[in-house]
């Protein structure tokens, strides 16, 4: 009851000043000041109705320029309202200041005129933000935390916020106090962030670490500092970690049950970076899919395939089941093919012909040159195959077969080796028994 009386008071005092405020925009000094503001917000409407597409149609046409510049002048492009409003705002100011030396004549001008400036910066700043909600949220608390401090009420407000607040056990959480610490965790992560992508470009153009220990180097900073800034910025505004330790153990053990599977494909994934048994680059087989790795991510492998499909592998599937590397330890891979040529054409001659054809075919590699063997004597044909070895999967599989068997079929073809085709021998029965004939 205390405590819903003390907030009642507060929320009272801020009335009393807020109305002790708005009485003073009554006076004819300050109402000509709003007549004025409200002529530079007309103005500057007007104005950027008019810039604005000229402008856009101008950065169109800018080519071959350094994506930070065309980045600049697009959140120029938006806000160029709020720049326009602002500069009239302070030209109005600066007539005022010559016109009457009272300062009490300009001031609501060089206020709005203040908050425009800051807002605008706080715009630009915001840019550091990569994610699009975290920062529409940063925007909007600086927005309300600068009009807020050069009306002169931040004291007033923080004292609110923090009478908003609930015990857990010996730790006491305010409204504030979580405002606070959001603030610190952003700042930090902001600086987590920034520190993470120098390290890892450092990482990648070093050529003397493999792929799989750049991502797993890399994987490891991210929680490294990540992590830090998160307690740290608890620990700035002053909560109690002990207390948290206790809760997020009871939580722990609550998620430690549903999210088994996320903690397996976690540990996976590390494992994965760890024995490096698949890193970016590789060509491997799981189940029906065929493809290269693009990434190697905390959950999921991405794998892409020759058609443009884009697979997400969990990682505990490729620790548990059957997965074909084609380029584990090296980069040679065999592929085999079948064909059958006709009982009359010499053998010999045929696989001479069929090793020429494919040693002929670009990929296939002349260091380990083609075999070609009998495998057995087919009903319709002499049945061969034909080994050759490639060290590009990543350029197909599939073509470089197609290629083979074109190459075989215009050899077979310009020395008069034949293909067969399956025959059969069809009887036709009466009741008078007439000889068979055959087809």
């Amino acid at each position: 009851m205390e405590q819903l009386d003390s907030l009642t008071d507060q929320f009272n005092d801020l009335w009393q000043q807020a109305m002790a405020q708005g009485s003073l925009l009554l006076l004819p000094s300050r109402l000509w000041q709003i007549g004025i503001l409200v002529l530079c917000a007309l103005l500057a409407w007007g104005l950027t109705r008019w810039i604005k597409p000229i402008f856009h149609e101008w950065i169109r046409t800018l080519t071959g320029r350094p994506k930070w510049q065309l980045r600049v002048l697009v959140v120029l492009h938006r806000r160029l309202g709020l720049i326009i409003f602002a500069m009239l705002i302070w030209i109005a100011a600066a007539i005022m200041a010559e016109i009457t030396p009272f300062l009490s004549r300009r001031f609501l001008l060089e206020l709005v005129g203040t908050i425009s400036v800051a807002i605008l910066l706080v715009g630009f700043a915001a840019r550091l933000v990569r994610n699009s909600f975290l920062r529409q949220v940063v925007t909007w608390f600086l927005w309300i935390y600068v009009t807020l401090y050069y009306l002169g009420i931040v004291d007033e407000i923080s004292n609110f916020l923090d009478s908003l607040a609930f015990s857990f056990g010996d730790m006491r959480l305010s409204l504030l106090t979580v405002l606070q610490a959001l603030i610190a965790i952003g700042i930090l992560f902001t600086f987590a962030r920034v520190a993470t992508s120098t390290a890892s470009e450092r990482i990648h153009a070093n050529s003397e670490i493999s792929p799989s220990m750049k991502v797993l180097a890399v994987k490891f900073l991210q929680v490294l500092l990540f992590g830090a800034a998160f307690f740290i910025g608890l620990k700035v505004v002053g909560v109690d970690l002990t207390g948290l330790a206790v809760l997020s153990g009871a939580i722990g053990v609550g998620l430690g049950f549903g999210l088994q599977k996320v903690v397996s494909n976690l540990v996976s994934g590390v494992i994965i970076l760890l024995d490096k048994s698949i890193k970016p680059g590789d060509v491997i087989s799981i189940g029906d899919t065929f493809g290269w790795i693009n990434a190697l991510g905390a959950r999921y492998v991405s794998i892409t395939t020759r058609d443009g499909r884009e697979y997400l592998i969990p990682n505990e599937d490729l620790i548990t089941g059957q997965v074909v590397n084609w380029s584990h330890s090296n980069d040679f891979v065999r592929l085999d093919i079948h064909f059958g040529t006709s009982y009359k054409d010499d053998p010999h001659k045929v696989r001479k012909l069929a090793i020429e054809a494919a040693a002929g075919v670009e990929r296939v590699l002349s260091v380990k040159p083609p075999v070609c063997h009998i495998t057995g004597f087919g009903d319709n044909s002499v049945d061969y195959i034909l080994r050759f070895w490639i060290t590009d999967p990543t350029g197909g599989l599939t073509n470089i077969r197609g290629n083979v068997y074109l190459a075989l079929w215009d050899t077979f073809h310009s020395n008069d080796i034949s293909i067969p085709f399956p025959q059969r021998e069809v009887r036709m029965l009466n009741d008078h028994q007439v000889p068979a004939s055959s087809d």
